[in-house]
């Protein structure tokens, strides 16, 4: 006997009422975000959880495309554990079904699908470190190949059917590259509408994801009413500027901060920031209340310092991925090299060198100071290189056997000792 119940129209149609405590969880979903679609329909959902004692089903798809997590992941887990924290379930879903056809989001080409196996190793990396962010004894940890995987041939073209061709070409970077010739495999299609049918599998009452993401989250909104369910709602996050004030934090444009870093290389590059896009990060990366936040912005108009109150940030960041003592100690530190000091845990190397020495540019890049010789050049050239706390502008110079305290821009040092080979 079929015992599922079916929602009467009364009960669709049911309002419940707007209370103090539904308010407030509408502001903490609001915090820094881009987008909220559709926010009277979140409000409804709001209050018939807390009306019903039920809580949301509020979900985040991450593609294990890389084993590591920087701050600019963080911002919509962020969000998520502020919304856990409310008491609703939050859904942790690895795509290891939809990596292996590659998000086209944003990309004027088809994307390579990554192995089971890299697949594998970078979920497994990714939970471990967005662990650091969520309450692990709240989480609902799922794959969607548990529900792709089964669907097979048939299921596939009967989820194809419920959307069409001029539906996803609404989508910008595929209507650029449908008009300017560039190919467009047909299993891209099939990405969006993997990703939408995750929310259908999962109800999803909720689904975040960065501005990039906003099609895809439609997606799983249009597909939910195609399959006679409630609609969830959408959340965008802004991407994190990253380190150098222009383009969002990414490993390939190596302006992030991974969440694993060292604590004094963490404290070190949030405090490398502009004081105005501290605010930003402030907003987005931040635990403290908006009140808090909007007292600081005052003390600051009123003559404190900025430095001040990015060190508060800095000391935030590097405390919830380390502790509180070694957010201390990372601040001692970064006060002592701002004071002109040297560290006292540099790392010691030792580079053999030809009887005539070795380019300055290249023994940075030996002894592990800078990623490629030309980047040590550019070092040189900006004043962004000492010996012994000496700058050295001279690429030409070439260090005879010794040794010496070699620093690059205000953070990497090293106890170079350089012997003839």
């Amino acid at each position: 006997m079929n015992t599922t119940h079916t929602p009467t129209l009364n009960e669709k149609t049911k309002t419940y009422p707007i209370t103090d405590s539904v308010r407030h969880a509408l502001a903490v979903t609001k915090r820094g975000c881009d987008e909220l679609l559709v926010e009277s329909d979140w409000m409804q959902k709001l209050a018939k959880s807390e009306a019903t004692g039920v809580p949301l089903r509020i979900k985040l798809g991450l593609d294990p495309t890389a084993p590591d997590i920087h701050l600019g992941h963080t911002v919509v887990l962020n969000k998520l554990r502020q919304l856990q924290d409310l008491g609703h379930t939050v859904i942790f879903l690895i795509g290891d079904f939809t990596s292996m056809i590659g998000d086209p989001s944003g990309r004027n080409a088809t994307r390579p699908p990554l192995t089971p196996e890299q697949i594998k190793v970078n979920a497994e990396t990714y939970y471990n470190q967005a662990a650091l962010i969520l309450d692990p004894q709240k989480t609902e940890i799922r794959y969607n190949s548990e529900w792709c995987d089964p669907l097979g041939a048939r299921g596939m073209i009967q989820l194809a059917s419920r959307y069409t061709v001029a539906q996803m070409l609404e989508r910008d970077d595929f209507t650029k590259r449908y008009n300017g010739g560039v190919p467009i495999s047909v299993h891209e299609f099939l990405y969006p509408l993997m990703q939408g049918y995750d929310s259908v599998a999962l109800k999803s009452d909720l689904e975040l994801g960065g501005t990039d993401q906003k099609f895809n989250l439609l997606v799983g909104r249009a597909l939910q009413k195609e399959y006679d369910q409630e609609p969830q709602c959408i959340l965008t996050m802004p991407l994190l500027v990253g380190l150098d004030g222009v383009d969002k934090m990414s490993k390939s444009k190596n302006n992030y901060i991974g969440i694993t870093e060292a604590p004094n290389d963490m404290l070190g590059k949030v405090m490398s920031i502009s004081d105005e896009m501290m605010w930003t990060w402030y907003d987005l990366l931040s635990f403290v209340s908006l009140e808090e936040i909007a007292q600081f912005k005052k003390e600051v108009a009123d003559g404190r310092n900025p430095r001040d109150i990015k060190v508060l940030l800095a000391q935030e960041i590097v405390a919830r991925f380390h502790s509180q003592d070694d957010a201390e100690k990372a601040l001692e530190a970064f006060n002592h090299r701002a004071k002109g000091g040297i560290p006292d845990d540099i790392e010691s190397v030792t580079v053999s060198v030809p009887t005539d020495g070795l380019p300055l540019g290249a023994l940075l890049k030996a002894a592990g100071l800078v990623a490629s010789s030309s980047e040590g050049i550019r070092a040189i050239e900006q004043g962004g290189c000492k010996i012994d706390g000496e700058a050295v502008k001279d690429k030409t110079v070439r260090l005879p056997a010794g040794e010496y305290v070699v620093q690059v821009g205000k953070r990497r040092f090293a106890k170079v000792t350089v012997s003839e080979s």
